[in-house]
């Protein structure tokens, strides 16, 4: 979900090993890292101002390109997470993910206090805007396969081997 963006609201690209991540941008921190534009965000993409020196954007692309060095672990950025409570609930779940670790839907669901919420949280990480650094492509299905991932099933396997260390 991306809405109620600040009018200082700036637009940067950065290419990385899942394709181009487009980074939303404002003086209050970081909106968004879209994996290949998804469509849905196509026409808030268009009224932003591309601007690579804004001091987030370096930061976002900085940190982005150590995580995937291998290099970083944890992000340390201004998150600005825009939706429901239980959105924003379930997201700061996936915050707590280790990195290179998975959980299932069901485990991620008990974390946020109601273990047959699986699916809405499902729900909830398919409108996360901030991938890979809020990381829903930690949770996997409970029988350990990969479903459901806005930015594609494959672009989830190449970020789980990449922290796993089979990259």
């Amino acid at each position: 979900m991306i809405k109620n963006l600040p009018k200082d609201t700036v637009l940067a690209d950065v290419k990385s090993p899942v394709g181009i991540l487009s980074i939303i941008v404002s003086d209050k921190g970081l909106h968004a890292v879209l994996m290949n534009a998804e469509k849905e965000y196509r026409a808030v993409l268009k009224k932003l101002k591309q601007d690579n020196n804004h001091p987030t954007v370096i930061e976002v692309k900085k940190q982005l390109n150590e995580y995937f060095a291998g290099k970083r672990k944890i992000f340390d950025l201004p998150l600005v997470m825009d939706g429901t409570e239980f959105q924003k609930k379930a997201w700061k779940q996936l915050l707590k993910i280790p990195y290179s670790k998975t959980i299932c839907y069901s485990e991620q669901a008990r974390r946020v206090g109601d273990v047959k919420k699986a699916r809405a949280v499902g729900i909830a990480n398919s409108k996360n805007p901030i991938s890979i650094i809020v990381p829903c492509h930690r949770v996997i299905g409970k029988n350990g396969s990969l479903t459901g991932f806005g930015g594609g099933i494959e672009n989830k396997k190449i970020l789980i081997d990449l922290e796993c260390g089979n990259i």
